[in-house]
């Protein structure tokens, strides 16, 4: 189980254990460092101030990428890393993460011209050692015309047709956790760390439970903190010398039904300036995002009127026959990515390479990076640790073993397997085709777990039923705490739902009270907090109709 009752029996028992690391922060980075530095043997405790990926880690264009634009950078050994990455996802995590074919039109304005743009594919498939999902291919204007019929057509020249894949970013970010759990780490959410104190044995960390204030402490040989955009806020309050690295840059996605943007596949778009991507993703289609600086609290980052008009503006260019308006906006959100300061002219050419910081011998902090080299940067902030704890603790310690699966239940061979009995397992409980092709895509074998628990809610419609199982689901095994947890960062309800999920609010509001033995307040508490949140979230967009 990895529930709530995994995070009290933590909490309760923290003080009690000799840590070898405490990691703050449970973004997909903290995620991986808790799976790495477990899988080497080390005893590990991570704490999430929030809910887990609530930050950058749920709020990315989630796709996993090499980065074209990184090659006009110049930068070769991003790109490779973050191919290579992308290859070893695809097979540890294929119920999360999915090849994607990508168009990029260029047209006679384009600043990168065809035959430049094919020199670049051709490098981008070299560095990933031709281990893409399918190699590019390159279209002149009427094969261009034919694969996207809605394109602009006006000074079209042609395209190029590439691979990369798209991911549940939140849900991935969740998956390593559980891993790096199952393996022994101690995980907690909704915990922070508040002070920080070194000794010559190591440090040690007061830690406040969120939800009930309680204090508690921890101490470990060594701290990590991966808090992404937080990084200077965090390193400020616990470190006397911190001066500040971050150059954090906020994005924006809007997110649309697949009829109203009928795509075949990814478009890359703004390639003379600033690329926004139009990424499809089943029934919804994801396109963002916006590159400008934010100096604010990453914490309160939102959706602005003139985001959305910029992302409107942009895709209504390359696709001037659809007429997109607000009005089509399923919902929207904004991240913060947690670039590091360098001297580059704009915040789209500031590098997404990682920088690993170690401000005193027993503290590590990471700043930067890339989701998509979330396991290889996890290793090397792991190393780096290691490297300030001394020799004779560096080879105590076994080597990193994080490339196999995330997920025992959701292998290769386990989702083929049931792919290939999907209409059996319809028919066994009485289920649409497509409902558990859905779930088994995200789930893999815990699909199986969810459908049976679907059949105590068989009063229930078919869509309330299932998604009562997959909340129990979280409840028991994801560490959901409130229904905005689940709404968010454990179902695709608010993202991909033109109603936002707001049809079953009620009823999952009720059963997550009957499982949490809420009172009835609390229920309605519950209710409250997901619809303002869903209207601060969609704020822009309802000021534009």
């Amino acid at each position: 189980m990895f529930s709530k009752y995994t995070r009290h029996n933590t909490l309760s028992s923290c003080s009690d254990k000799d840590y070898d690391l405490i990691i703050i922060g449970g973004g997909i980075t903290g995620a991986g460092v808790a799976r790495d530095a477990t899988s080497r043997g080390m005893k590990v405790l991570l704490c999430e101030a929030h809910d887990f990926a609530s930050g950058t880690s749920s709020r990315s264009s989630k796709l996993v990428h090499g980065g074209i634009r990184y090659l006009e950078n110049l930068e070769f050994g991003l790109v490779h890393e973050a191919l290579v990455e992308r290859t070893l996802l695809l097979k540890t995590a294929p119920h999360m993460v999915h090849p994607l074919r990508f168009l990029l039109p260029v047209y006679k304005t384009s600043r990168v011209g065809l035959f430049k743009m094919e020199m670049g594919m051709i490098l981008y498939d070299l560095l990933s050692f031709f281990e893409a999902p399918e190699l590019h291919e390159l279209h002149f204007k009427q094969s261009t015309e034919q694969a996207e019929p809605l394109l602009k057509q006006e000074n079209l020249v042609g395209s190029v047709i590439y691979s990369d894949a798209y991911m549940e970013d939140d849900r991935l970010a969740v998956e390593v956790l559980k891993s790096a759990h199952e393996m022994g780490a101690d995980i907690v959410n909704y915990t922070k760390v508040t002070r920080l104190t070194e000794s010559a044995q190591g440090v040690e960390v007061e830690l406040v439970d969120q939800k009930t204030s309680k204090l508690y402490r921890a101490h470990a040989r060594h701290i990590i903190t991966s808090v992404g955009p937080w990084t200077d806020m965090v390193g400020a309050d616990l470190l006397s010398q911190w001066k500040p690295v971050m150059r954090p840059t906020k994005g924006v996605h809007l997110v649309f039904s697949r009829a109203r943007i009928p795509v075949q596949r990814g478009i890359v778009m703004g390639i003379e300036q600033r690329i926004v991507f139009v990424i499809p993703r089943g029934d919804i289609v994801i396109v963002g995002t916006t590159d400008t600086d934010y100096p604010g609290d990453p914490g309160k980052v939102k959706v602005e009127k003139e985001d959305v008009r910029y992302l409107l503006e942009v895709t209504n260019g390359y696709f001037p026959s659809l007429h997109l308006s607000a009005e089509d906006v399923i919902s929207c959100y904004a991240g913060v990515r947690p670039l590091v300061k360098d001297e580059a002219s704009s915040e789209g050419k500031t590098s997404r390479e990682h920088v690993i910081y170690n401000p005193t011998p027993k503290v590590t902090l990471v700043a930067g990076g890339k989701y998509t080299t979330y396991r290889a940067m996890a290793e090397q902030i792991v190393d780096s640790a290691l490297d300030q704890m001394g020799f004779e603790e560096k080879m105590k310690w076994r080597a990193s073993n994080t490339k196999n699966d995330i997920n025992k239940k959701a292998t290769h061979e386990k989702i083929r397997r049931l792919r290939g009995q999907v209409g059996r397992i319809a028919e066994k409980y009485g289920q649409s085709e497509l409902t558990v092709q859905d779930l088994i895509g995200r789930r893999g074998e815990d699909a199986l777990e969810i459908l049976e628990t679907m059949q105590q809610f068989h009063k229930d419609p078919t869509e309330v039923a299932l998604w009562k199982a997959e909340l129990k689901f979280a409840f028991d095994h994801e560490m959901c705490l409130s229904l905005k947890d689940f709404y968010w960062r454990r179902s695709p309800l608010f993202l991909h739902h033109e109603d936002n999920g707001l049809s079953v609010l009620v009823e999952l509001a009720q059963y997550l009270g009957e499982l949490n033995h809420l009172a009835a307040e609390q229920v309605q508490l519950e209710v409250r907090e997901v619809t303002a949140s869903i209207a601060e979230e969609k704020r822009a967009i309802s000021e534009l109709f």
